[in-house]
């Protein structure tokens, strides 16, 4: 395994989603100082984000993993894969659209939102273009291609950026002005209409910067691949989809646990306070876009389950660190979002720790990518998901939001210890278990003398909590650098 140069596009990947998670980080605070959480605002943006996300995962089918695997097989063309993949994926989406088109009334009043068809219209267009986009930024990653994917996911955040500060600061000091401006922004949620908007005008900007790529589509469409690729995909479908429903099925639940207008405020909630622990979903998904081509790109290589190990320990040692530090930086972190939100502060840890166990189970799930048996990708992550939702069902009405984050933690935990179980009996890994284990445990360690002393019911100065959290956390990044000058290459 080429350590250095999963470093190194780790970074450059890193860059889009960590400049880009953070500038949305942004967006958050104007979001949560300008949307009320008693307005019930901020719960509509994410109940209708985490339907995106579902229908993404269903518009793309697996198609990304599926073009990534039949494009390093020797006896396929890559041209002809992107071509076919494209296509497929491009056809899915108009016929998503001709759908939506047709039932917009009715699926808009089942959803909730008759009375604003037009957010159900326009993430339905939002959807339909990033799934179609998903292959294109997929065929970049392909062909090693770090500085456009950057590129096109930078000027999507930035547009992003501009157009939200126009509205949401500089718009309402016109509304004296024009009386007209003020009446829309009420009529659409205090603003969250706009955010929709402002999201499909920007995603419909990024796709003029693939002109080059939507050439494929003039690729001949191989109607044989077509069907191999769709063997392949379809477990993958459903591995996404469920693993989609462990990350949303929350939000998209939670108003129909907790009806009418308190559910969308605590929703609103949650999702706020759930976006601090989204540090760990971005490093799990920057490590992802750079490990995934080294992983199937060394698919024949004998050497290639050393390189699951190498990926496993090292993501185990700095998501361990990203957890501690967002722990001990909470009361500087907590500002990203607005006062009115705070009191959903404690599920941010367990957030996170559930998205460690999701990004566990992405290192433990090669195994029956690699051996083309997806299906068990499917069974797995469909228990994780049963368990979740189970828990989200029974809990919400009873304990809210607390239900949503345990929920998660849960549902992870099982699809990693079903694949921790399943796949060392289908592909034996040299983990290093004693090093997963050692950093795993003194991360537990430092996260439990941080938080003895508001256990004993000290109430510490926020300057000294974050000292004492410092030198903890300072503790770690030296045990670190000692087992990192063990490995040079690293």
């Amino acid at each position: 395994m080429n350590l250095k140069s999963l470093a190194k596009d780790t970074a450059i990947y890193g860059l889009s989603s960590i400049v880009g998670r953070f500038l949305n980080y942004l967006l958050v605070i104007l979001y949560t100082y300008t949307i009320p959480a008693e307005s019930g605002g901020y719960g509509i943006v994410s109940n209708l984000y985490a339907w995106t996300a579902l229908l993404l995962a269903l518009l793309t089918f697996g198609m990304e993993t599926t073009f990534f695997r039949f494009s390093n097989k020797a006896d396929e063309d890559p041209e002809r894969v992107y071509g076919t993949a494209l296509k497929m994926v491009g056809g899915v989406a108009v016929v998503f659209l001709a759908l939506i088109a047709f039932f917009l009334k009715p699926i808009a009043g089942a959803l909730g939102y008759s009375l604003h068809p037009e957010y159900i219209a326009i993430f339905a267009v939002i959807t339909a273009l990033d799934a179609f986009q998903a292959i294109m930024f997929v065929r970049l990653r392909q062909q090693r291609r770090p500085i456009k994917f950057v590129a096109l996911k930078l000027s999507f955040i930035f547009a992003s950026i501009i157009l939200n500060l126009l509205v949401f600061l500089v718009m309402p000091r016109f509304f004296g002005r024009f009386p007209a401006l003020e009446s829309a922004w009420q009529r659409f949620d205090y603003g969250v209409g706009f955010i929709f908007l402002i999201n499909l005008i920007c995603t419909a900007l990024v796709t003029f910067g693939f002109i080059p790529e939507l050439k494929g589509l003039k690729l001949k469409f191989d109607w044989a691949l077509c069907r191999r690729m769709l063997a392949y995909s379809w477990p993958l479908l459903l591995l996404s989809l469920v693993g989609i429903l462990n990350q949303v099925a929350d939000k998209i639940l939670y108003k129909h646990l907790v009806p009418g207008h308190e559910g969308l405020v605590q929703l609103g909630i949650y999702g706020a306070c759930a976006k601090i622990a989204m540090i760990m979903a971005m490093l799990t998904q920057a490590f992802r876009y750079a490990y995934e081509p080294i992983v199937f790109g060394a698919s024949k290589d004998k050497n290639n389950v050393s390189t699951l190990a190498a990926g496993m320990k090292y993501y185990i040692i700095f998501t361990v660190l990203a957890f501690l530090a967002v722990i001990v930086y909470l009361p500087l972190l907590k500002h990203i979002i607005g006062s009115s939100y705070w009191e959903g502060l404690g599920v941010v840890p367990v957030v996170m720790l559930a998205e460690l166990f999701m990004g566990v189970y992405f290192n433990l799930s090669f195994w029956y990518k690699l051996s083309d048996q997806t299906w068990w990708g499917a069974v797995m992550s469909a228990a994780g998901a049963a368990v979740m939702i189970a828990v989200n069902v029974i809990f919400v009405p009873r304990i809210g939001y607390w239900a949503c984050a345990w929920a998660g933690l849960a549902g992870y935990g099982t699809s990693m210890l079903l694949s921790l179980v399943i796949g060392g009996s289908k592909m034996k890994v040299p983990y290093d278990v004693r090093g997963i284990l050692g950093f795993a445990g003194l991360g537990v360690l430092i996260y439990c003398l941080h938080s003895l002393p508001v256990w004993l019911g000290a109430n510490l100065p926020a300057w000294l909590s974050i000292t004492y959290g410092t030198i903890l956390l300072a503790l770690y990044g030296l045990a670190v650098l000692k087992s990192l000058k063990k490995h040079k290459e690293i």
